[in-house]
C-alpha cells in the first residue's frame, strides 16, 4: 500500500484499539492490542504519518530512533534492592524506570491525555545487545519489568534488508503478535502531501516530467546512490529560503539532498530552465488577465507546457494557502474579539488590558501545547500571529481608548472589521486570478489536454479544492462542467463505434 493508504489503516487502528464498552473496558483487550509494523522504503514519510495520524485522533505521541538507545536507556539501568524470602533477606537486582517508559509518563502529564502512540523508528536495526530486549518488548509491551501504559498504542517502523545492511529478520513468534504493514514509494499519494505542506513549484514541475526521479535507490561498486521523498521536501524548503535571501540555488547545493549525481544535474539544470520560464511566461500578468495567448506556447513541447501550468499552480497554490491561512487567524481571532467584548461587559479592566491579558493567555495556551507536542506548525503559526495581532491592538487601544466601554469596543470592532474586509479583497482576488488562468489557457490550449491536466492539478490540491467549495468559482465550474460533458460524448461515440463493428 501508499502512504497515505498506509495513514488511514493507522487511523483506523487507533480508533478500534481505543474503541470501550459501555463499562469504559477496551473492546480489544490491552494483550491482544498488536503493535504494528511497517515496513518501507527510507524517506517516504513514515515519521510524519504518524504525527499526521496523533493529531488527527487527538492523542499524544511519543518518537525514539530505537537505533540512537543502549540496551540500558531501553530497560534502565540496575540496582541493588533487598527483598525477604522465606524469612531471610537477599540481595537482589532490579532496573530503574526505563528513558522510553517514562517519556510517556512525562507526555500524558505535560498533555492531560491519557492515550497515545508510542512510535519507534528503525526497530529492525537494534543493536545485538539490544535486540533481546526489543523482541521481549514486541512480544510483551515491556521495557524490562516496566510495561508501556494502557491506552498507548505501539507503532514501529523499518526498512527492508536492501535498504539497510543491519537489518535483523523478526521470527515467526514475533511476527505472528505484530500487525504487519508494507509500504511502498507512490508519487501520486506523496504528490496530495507534497501541494498541501507547499512544495516548491520547481519540484512539483520537474517530477511531474521526470516521475522516475521521485525515488531512487541504486547501488554501484565504489558507492550507493539515492533520492527519496525526504530529500525532495527538505530540498524545496531550502531553496524556498535561498530565495528570499536571493543565494544561487547551484548543482552542489541539489547533491547535498538529491543523493544521486545524475538526477541532480538534471533538477539543477531544470530549476534554471524553471527561472528562465517565469520571465518569459509572466504568470504575474497571466493572472491579472494582462497576457495573451500566443501560437508559440501553444505548439511548445510538452514539458514546456507543463512547466507553465506548473507555474500557474504553485502561484495560484500559494494564493489558496494564504486564503486557507488568513481565514484560521481570523476565526481565533473572531473568539478573542468575543472574549475581549464579553470582558468589557463585566467591567473592571480597560480594554488595553483585556487585550494583553488575552494576548498572554494565548501565549501561555500555545506553549502548553508546543511541550506537549500536540500542536501542528500550521496552528503555531496562527496562534503566533494572532498573539502578535493582539500586541498591535493593544497598543491602539492605549493610545485612542477613553475608558467608555461603548467607544473602545467600537475601536476593537472596527479594527476587526477592516482586517475582514482585507482578507475578503484577498480571496477575490484570488478568485480573479483563478478566473483568468482559465481564460489565458482557454485562448491558447482550448479545451485540450492541458485543460484536464489543469483541472486536474487544482481538484487534487488540498487548498484549492477548499478554496473553490468555500469561495465558488464560475469559471472552474464552467470547465469541469464542459470537460465532462466531452468525456461522455467520447464515451458515448466509443459505444457507438463498437456497435457498428459487430
Amino acid at each position: 500500500m501508499n502512504i497515505q493508504e498506509a495513514r488511514q489503516e493507522i487511523i483506523n487502528t487507533v480508533q478500534a484499539y481505543l474503541k470501550k464498552d459501555e463499562t469504559g473496558t477496551y473492546e480489544i483487550p490491552v494483550e491482544r492490542q498488536r503493535p504494528i509494523l511497517m515496513i518501507g522504503p527510507p524517506g517516504i514519510g513514515k515519521t510524519a504519518i504518524m504525527e499526521q495520524v496523533a493529531r488527527e485522533c487527538g492523542i499524544n505521541l511519543v518518537s525514539y530512533t530505537i537505533t540512537h538507545h543502549t540496551r540500558q536507556s531501553a530497560i534502565g539501568l540496575p540496582f541493588i534492592s533487598k527483598r525477604i524470602y522465606g524469612g531471610r533477606e537477599y540481595s537482589v537486582t532490579e532496573y530503574t524506570m526505563s528513558e522510553i517508559i517514562a517519556s510517556v509518563y512525562d507526555q500524558i502529564e505535560a498533555s492531560g491525555v491519557k492515550e497515545g502512540i508510542l512510535f519507534l523508528d528503525e526497530i529492525n536495526c537494534v543493536s545485538e545487545t539490544l535486540a533481546p530486549t526489543m523482541l521481549q518488548f514486541l512480544q510483551y509491551k515491556t521495557f524490562g519489568p516496566h510495561r508501556v501504559p494502557d491506552g498507548f498504542l505501539i507503532v514501529t517502523a523499518g526498512n527492508p534488508p536492501q535498504y539497510n545492511r543491519s537489518v535483523r529478520d523478526f521470527d515467526i513468534v514475533t511476527l505472528d503478535r505484530m500487525k504487519k504493514i508494507v509500504i511502498e514509494e507512490d508519487y501520486q499519494a506523496w504528490k496530495d502531501y507534497a501541494y498541501r505542506m507547499g512544495i516548491h513549484g520547481s519540484v512539483m514541475a520537474y517530477l511531474e516530467i521526470r516521475r522516475d526521479h521521485f525515488y531512487s535507490i541504486r547501488t554501484e561498486i565504489d558507492d550507493r546512490y539515492f533520492v527519496t521523498a525526504r530529500g525532495w521536501e527538505d530540498l524545496s524548503r531550502v531553496i524556498a529560503v535561498y530565495e528570499k535571501m536571493e543565494i544561487p540555488v547551484t548543482e552542489n547545493l541539489v547533491l547535498q539532498y538529491i543523493q544521486d549525481p545524475e538526477i541532480a544535474r538534471h533538477f539543477a539544470a531544470y530549476y534554471d530552465l524553471y527561472n528562465k520560464y517565469r520571465n518569459v511566461y509572466r504568470v504575474p500578468d497571466i493572472l491579472e488577465g494582462r497576457a495573451e495567448g500566443t501560437a508559440g506556447m501553444k505548439n511548445a513541447p510538452f514539458d514546456e507546457k507543463l512547466s507553465l501550468l506548473g507555474l500557474l499552480i504553485d502561484s495560484l497554490g500559494r494564493e489558496f494557502r494564504d486564503y486557507a491561512f488568513g481565514l484560521d487567524v481570523q476565526k481565533l481571532l473572531y473568539s478573542q474579539v468575543l472574549a475581549l467584548r464579553a470582558g468589557l461587559a463585566e467591567g473592571g479592566k480597560a480594554a488595553s488590558a483585556l487585550a494583553e491579558d488575552l494576548g498572554a493567555a494565548l501565549k501561555k495556551d500555545l506553549e502548553k501545547k508546543l511541550r506537549a507536542k500536540m500542536i501542528s506548525r500550521e496552528e503555531e503559526k496562527a496562534e503566533r500571529t494572532v498573539i502578535g495581532l493582539l500586541g498591535e491592538l493593544e497598543k491602539d487601544l492605549i493610545l485612542n481608548q477613553k475608558g467608555d466601554r461603548s467607544h473602545d469596543f467600537g475601536l476593537v470592532k472596527k479594527w476587526f472589521t477592516e482586517r475582514e474586509g482585507a482578507r475578503k479583497a484577498h480571496a477575490a482576488a484570488a478568485g480573479d486570478h483563478l478566473t483568468n488562468a482559465f481564460s489565458y489557457l482557454a485562448k491558447t490550449y482550448g479545451e485540450g489536454q492541458e485543460m484536464v491536466i489543469f483541472l486536474t492539478e487544482l481538484a487534487g490540491g488540498y487548498y484549492s479544492l477548499k478554496y473553490v467549495s468555500e469561495c465558488g468559482n464560475e469559471a472552474y465550474y464552467r470547465y469541469n462542467r464542459l470537460l465532462l460533458l466531452k468525456d461522455q460524448r467520447e464515451e458515448l461515440q466509443s459505444q457507438v463505434l463498437e456497435l457498428l463493428d459487430l
